[in-house]
C-alpha cells in the first residue's frame, strides 16, 4: 500500500469536480497538495489547503511543474483532472476547436508528465513510490460517434500513459490512467463547441474520485472503465 502521509502532489485541474474531490481526499489522508486551475475565484474558493496557480496547461507545461516544485521542494505524485469536451460530426470540425482539445486533452498533460518525470525520479530514488495519475475516461476505450476528437484526444493521452509507464516503472515511478465512463461533472454543459446529447444518468462524481484514490494507495496500475 501507498501511504500519502507527507506527501507533495501537484493536482492539475483542481476546480473540476474530480479535480477538487480528488485533492480534498489527498490531503485528509496527509498528503500536502499544489492546486492549479484556469479561474483564480474558482481556485480561491476551494475548500482544500494548499498553494494555489492559475495556469493553463495549452500555456506551456515546465513552468507548472516548476512552481509546483518550488511551492513545497519536491513533487511526489502528479493528478490531471483538466479537460475540455466538445460535441458535433467530424465532417463539421473547426480547426481551432481541434487544437483545443489537443493542448488541454492531450499535448498539454503528456508535456507535464515529462517535465515531470525527472523530479519523480527523484522522489523514488528516495523510497517515497511516486505516482502519476490521468484521466482519459471511457472514450479512450470505446470512442463515440459525434465526439471524434474529443476522443481522439483523450485516446491519445491513455496511449502516451500505457507507453510511458513501461519507461516509467524501471525508475520506480506509477502511471496510472483512469477511464470511468460518463461522470456528473458538469463537464458536458461547458462545451467549447457543440451541444451534448442527451446522455443517460452518469456516475457519482465522489465515487469515482473515491474510486481513484483507491487506486492510488492500492499501488493499482490502470483503472479500466469496468472498475468503475
Amino acid at each position: 500500500m501507498t501511504e500519502l502521509a507527507g506527501k507533495n502532489v501537484l493536482v492539475v485541474g483542481a476546480t473540476g469536480a474530480l479535480g477538487s474531490r480528488i485533492a480534498h481526499r489527498l490531503v485528509a489522508m496527509g498528503a500536502t497538495v499544489v492546486l492549479t486551475g484556469t479561474d483564480r475565484a474558482r481556485l480561491d474558493a476551494l475548500e482544500v489547503p494548499g498553494a494555489r496557480f492559475v495556469v493553463d496547461l495549452a500555456d506551456g507545461a515546465d513552468a507548472v511543474v516548476a512552481l509546483a516544485n518550488e511551492a513545497v521542494g519536491g513533487i511526489d505524485g502528479v493528478v490531471v483532472a483538466a479537460g475540455v469536451v466538445a460535441f458535433g460530426p467530424a465532417s463539421g470540425l473547426d480547426p481551432a476547436t481541434l487544437a483545443r482539445l489537443f493542448a488541454v486533452n492531450a499535448t498539454g498533460p503528456i508535456a507535464l508528465i515529462a517535465a515531470a518525470l525527472p523530479l519523480l525520479a527523484e522522489s523514488a530514488a528516495e523510497g517515497r513510490a511516486p505516482f502519476v495519475v490521468t484521466i482519459s475516461g471511457l472514450v479512450a476505450e470505446s470512442p463515440a460517434a459525434g465526439m471524434a476528437a474529443y476522443s481522439a484526444s483523450k485516446g491519445a493521452l491513455a496511449v502516451f500513459v500505457r507507453a510511458a509507464s513501461r519507461e516509467a516503472r524501471r525508475s520506480g515511478i506509477r502511471l496510472l490512467d483512469a477511464r470511468p465512463g460518463h461522470t456528473e461533472t458538469g463537464l458536458a454543459t461547458r462545451a467549447i463547441a457543440g451541444t451534448a446529447p442527451a446522455f443517460p444518468a452518469g456516475l457519482d462524481p465522489d465515487a469515482v474520485a473515491e474510486r481513484i484514490v483507491a487506486a492510488i494507495t492500492g499501488d493499482e496500475k490502470d483503472l479500466p472503465s469496468t472498475a468503475f
